[in-house]
């Protein structure tokens, strides 16, 4: 079993370059057997910001939930109303 829950939905401070974000995320987490570690995935809620350094081409991120210490993450296409794909590998930020 996990010592976490396999989805959070909450704020989230995500820092693309030197910005530091903090706004909405819903992710959810998944053990992957044939690998042996997690995978992690979730959006965004729109934020013209982080929208912004995506389309410029930004596509990492560190995020951290809690004050806890911070992950990277993926960040990946904006959907139609804003919002950001993320996606990591290992023991996910919550």
């Amino acid at each position: 079993m996990t010592d976490f829950d396999q989805e959070y939905r909450g704020p989230a401070t995500l820092v693309v370059g030197n910005v530091s974000t903090t706004l909405e995320v819903r992710l959810s987490a998944h053990f992957e057997p044939v690998e042996g570690r997690y995978h992690w995935a979730g959006r965004t809620e729109p934020h013209e910001d982080l929208l912004a350094r995506v389309r410029a081409g930004a596509r990492a991120a560190n995020v951290r939930i809690n004050h806890g210490l911070g992950v990277t993450a993926r960040l990946g296409e904006p959907d139609p109303w804003g919002g950001i794909r993320l996606t990591g590998i290992g023991k996910p930020p919550w």
